[in-house]
């Protein structure tokens, strides 16, 4: 099973050759198949003359820019029209997210065969460090909001950090979100409409170099709608988007009843 590790990009100069490098050589190391698909979203650093630089010593490593409309989601949306695996992680370009826990997240997958891997940051064994204090706050409540909305188990659904099958892109279309609520719209979407995942802990860094893109006072009416959207769905639709019914979805493991 081919990897493909979607990898958003603007004004990433600091730290893009960092992170491509630690993902490529950790993947490589455990013999994953995969490709690197960096979509530089119009960056006006020297994210994209890196990117050019990169490609001979990172043989997996593909780019593409979004000349527009830019923003979190419409760059990620754009990775996920073109990667080429038969399934597709998001990770950051800040390597706030660990390259072993997507290897653990792909293992899992291939070997139990869900349909997702979600990874959680606040649960029996996960990490976090250096999360700012209010953004931590308000992470927690809106994740609470979200679990009790939607009665599920899973309690970091705005977590990019992520791994589906390609048939779950697939069967996840259209897209809605341009920012980060694309980050909650994938996973309620996916769970609504059947398919099978699995929760497990992962760590997350806070960034070393440069600033985060994440603008909290304009995010929370983007976020509401995106959620508003998927509990129309999923009380609304009459199973209209669901998974093959001929295709059981499986059930969460272990660690998906301790989120």
């Amino acid at each position: 099973m081919k990897l493909s590790v979607v990898i958003p990009a603007y004004n990433e100069g600091t730290c893009i050759e960092k992170t491509l490098r630690g993902i490529y050589e950790t993947l490589s190391d455990h013999g994953v198949d995969h490709e690197l698909v960096v979509i530089n979203d119009n960056s006006r650093d020297n994210t994209e003359e890196l990117l050019q630089n990169l490609q001979s010593s990172i043989p997996s490593l593909v780019y593409y820019t979004n000349k527009g409309p830019n923003g979190f989601g419409y760059a990620v949306r754009h990775g996920l029209e073109r990667f080429k695996g038969d399934c597709v992680a998001v990770m950051m370009a800040d390597l706030s997210d660990s390259p072993e826990d997507l290897v653990k997240f792909y293992q899992i997958m291939v070997e139990e065969g869900y349909d997702c891997v979600f990874g959680s940051r606040f649960m029996k064994g996960s990490k976090v460090i250096g999360y700012p204090k209010i953004k931590l706050a308000i992470n927690r409540l809106a994740n609470f909001i979200v679990k009790t909305t939607f009665r599920i188990r899973y309690n970091d659904t705005t977590n990019a950090f992520k791994l589906y099958k390609r048939e779950v892109i697939q069967g996840l279309k259209p897209f809605l979100a341009p920012h980060f609520n694309l980050t909650l719209e994938l996973p309620l979407k996916a769970i609504i409409r059947g398919f099978s995942y699995t929760v497990v802990p992962n760590s997350w860094t806070n960034r070393q170099h440069g600033k985060s893109n994440l603008k909290i006072k304009e995010m929370g009416s983007r976020y509401f709608f995106i959620m508003l959207y998927c509990l129309i769905e999923k009380y609304f639709s009459q199973g209209d988007f669901h998974k093959d019914k001929n295709q059981e979805p499986l059930k969460s493991r272990k660690a998906d009843m301790e989120a």
